[in-house]
């Protein structure tokens, strides 16, 4: 008998404390529910929407991406033609690196930026033929500059193909820093960093050459 009120004393007790733990967890959860447990809710549902958005935008494009791609495309494809000309024309070592280094930097974005309009849909910009609408702007040559320099050699040819390179890349650069304002889809946006700042390199290293900086 006493054995069994002792357990139940003990059982009693076990219970209260338990109640007042329980009572206690809850006044807590209470006082900072919304400094505490309310802030952590909204700052894990702000995680998860901020981190939403930035996975999913890999696969999403918009206008603006279609614009730097189309528009990229045949700028790119003139700086190669004239890359393509320095092997046989230019006189300097510097000139003739350069110039390779365009080309192999430039083609696999070709490449890489028609597959993307493929990609979505759209039309690849045909051989030439918007090159020419947009000659004069953008940096882009105008036929009898291109024509002048396929005509030059040595030393002129050098100082030539780096005038009208650096102004080509100048216009360049324009169209990836639309791109990372408007774009939407990372990959381009990621490309469009690595332009500005393999063409902004290539323009000082050109000024240099050329004894302007």
């Amino acid at each position: 008998m006493i054995r069994k009120r002792s357990l139940v004393r003990r059982t009693a007790a076990v219970a209260a404390a338990g109640a007042a733990a329980l009572v206690l967890a809850a006044c807590g959860g209470g006082g900072d529910s919304t400094a505490g447990h309310g802030g952590h809710d909204s700052s894990a549902t702000t995680s998860v929407s901020a981190s939403a958005p930035a996975s999913a935008s890999q696969g999403k494009h918009n206008a603006a991406d279609v614009a730097f791609a189309k528009g990229m495309i045949p700028h790119h494809r003139q700086a190669v033609e004239m890359a393509d000309l320095a092997p046989g024309r230019a006189q300097s070592a510097e000139v003739k690196k350069l110039a390779a280094d365009i080309k192999k930097a430039q083609d696999p974005e070709i490449k890489t930026l028609s597959g993307w309009l493929t990609t979505w849909g759209e039309e690849v910009p045909a051989e030439g033929a918007m090159d020419h609408s947009m000659h004069g702007s953008g940096g882009m040559m105008t036929e009898q500059e291109m024509a002048e320099l396929k005509k030059a050699s040595g030393k002129a040819f050098d100082t030539a193909f780096m005038e009208m390179m650096i102004k080509h890349h100048e216009g360049a650069v324009e169209m990836p820093k639309t791109e990372q304002a408007d774009g939407a889809y990372a990959p381009a946006k990621k490309m469009a960093g690595q332009i500005i700042a393999s063409q902004s390199a290539e323009i000082e290293q050109m000024n240099k050459l050329l004894g302007k900086s």
